[in-house]
């Protein structure tokens, strides 16, 4: 094992001309099942780091907690893969609100979109922060260049939480939800204030990837690929400056452009 992220595999490899045996870095997989309050809640399947912040921040994302401070205690069972959650004020699961599910770590469908606590938790944006063309570009060029595990393993996504001046706090997972999880969680557990921040992303702005920034407080979205049209139409909803395909000096900027310095 080279750390929690990514493991060593003997592989053979053809090159176009002839088979090679190597050395190939694989990203690690593993599923966490996380306890609220004595019952099941959920099943992630994640990269195995930083599991705290995960936990916290996908009860956060959830509308479980609004603060770290509500909750009593986080025990983690790394070999098992269980995350046992105590909150100050006890809770019986809504199975009606939160059912039992499994979250996957593919590009593929996600979870459904509109459940109750996505109305109740994705927050209306009224920042009025605003960044550059070049901003934008620098934002973009600093998560790609701290992506030493995709560089590696090219099986993981990336997120940073920012300001206009640079990179706050990144994380890594197989998972691009799971990546904004964490940032959420780190930011809860440190008490970071979320005022005009800027979430760089290395993957698709699908609408769960949108709901996740506004859950955070995110008013500026940046990535590297394409948007959905359902997460375009809750970005023009929720307030939030959509931009992506940001390669080589240049984007597309989506919704709320005002947010665009430059842009009338």
């Amino acid at each position: 094992m080279l750390d929690e992220i990514m493991t060593s595999q003997h592989i053979v490899k053809y090159n176009g001309d002839s088979f090679i045996e190597q050395e190939d870095d694989i990203a690690v997989e593993s599923a966490l099942t996380i306890i609220l309050d004595g019952e099941e809640f959920a099943t992630i399947v994640c990269s195995p780091s930083e599991i705290q912040e995960l936990v916290v921040g996908f009860l956060a994302s959830e509308g479980i907690i609004r603060v770290f401070q509500e909750i009593q205690s986080i025990q983690v069972d790394d070999e098992k893969g269980f995350a046992y959650v105590d909150l100050v004020k006890k809770q019986s699961v809504q199975k009606e609100f939160h059912s039992k599910r499994f979250i996957g770590s593919c590009c593929g469908k996600g979870r459904q979109f509109y459940f109750y606590n996505d109305v109740k938790t994705a927050k209306t944006i009224r920042s009025k922060l605003t960044i550059t063309p070049h901003q934008c570009s620098i934002l973009m060029k600093q998560l790609q260049e701290s992506s030493a595990h995709f560089r590696k393993t090219g099986g993981v996504h990336n997120a940073a939480l920012c300001t206009k001046e640079g990179i706050v706090i990144k994380r890594t997972d197989i998972g691009r939800h799971n990546a904004l999880d964490k940032l959420f969680g780190y930011c809860l557990i440190h008490r970071i204030p979320l005022k005009d921040k800027i979430i760089a992303f290395s993957g698709r702005i699908s609408s769960e990837v949108l709901l996740k920034a506004a859950k955070i407080g995110a008013s500026i979205i940046l990535s590297k690929s394409a948007p959905t049209n359902l997460a375009l139409d809750l970005a023009e909803e929720l307030g939030i400056t959509a931009i992506g395909f940001i390669r080589e000096g240049g984007f597309n900027v989506y919704t709320h452009q005002e947010r665009i310095q430059g842009l009338d």
